[in-house]
């Protein structure tokens, strides 16, 4: 029995690998009092207990530390997609979620309620920190290390063993050549600076 938490856009695909793992879907909680379903599911508002076997189906990073900070809960065992690939040595944590198509290769270790979304690859030996975003289609290649809170774009490309600093937003269809410090936004081919990031 899996409770969600959170009821936009993401839920609906986080409620298909929760049916498609033949798992059972105990409530949907969102505090957004103007959503009353999602899918076949009736939204309910969060209460002041302790939840169990839980997953944070939000998007943003932010949010989604500042909801795991807040509640009193249990989290689930990673959910991973039935079509995902993951190889021999892959260690993901609790929370995280694994999307349709994506390929994990050997020996890379990804942290606490990560996002790894659809199509996205991640090569040999790469290291993914907590509440981490790779969006659809993104390619992060061996070696590579990715700071907690940061969010890679859809079809953003990382070469090999490149060092993503913390709360680092990588703009979509990226190519990041050299390593990135904590706390920016870069975009483009190469990747270059465009600002600060302040949503941490």
């Amino acid at each position: 029995m899996i409770t969600v938490y959170g009821a936009s856009g993401h839920a609906k695909v986080v409620i298909d690998i929760i049916k498609k793992s033949n798992e059972t879907i105990a409530q949907v909680l969102d505090d957004n009092h103007t959503i009353d379903s999602i899918l076949e599911y009736e939204v309910g508002i969060p209460e002041d207990k302790e939840y169990k076997n839980v997953v944070i189906a939000i998007g943003d990073n932010a949010i989604r530390r500042l909801i795991v900070k807040n509640i009193n809960a249990t989290y689930v065992s990673p959910l991973i997609h039935t079509t995902a690939t993951i190889g021999s040595g892959v260690s993901i944590d609790k929370g995280t979620v694994v999307m349709a198509r994506t390929i994990i290769n050997a020996s890379v270790t990804i942290g606490a309620h990560c996002i790894i979304n659809s199509g996205s690859i991640i090569e040999h030996d790469a290291i993914i920190g907590d509440f981490v975003h790779v969006s659809p289609g993104a390619i992060v290649t061996g070696g590579v290390c990715i700071g907690a809170g940061s969010h890679i774009g859809a079809g953003a490309v990382i070469l090999p063993n490149i060092k993503i600093g913390k709360n680092v937003v990588i703009g979509a269809s990226s190519v990041v050549l050299r390593d990135i410090e904590d706390n920016i936004v870069v975009a483009g081919n190469p990747a270059r600076l465009l600002k600060k990031n302040t949503d941490k």
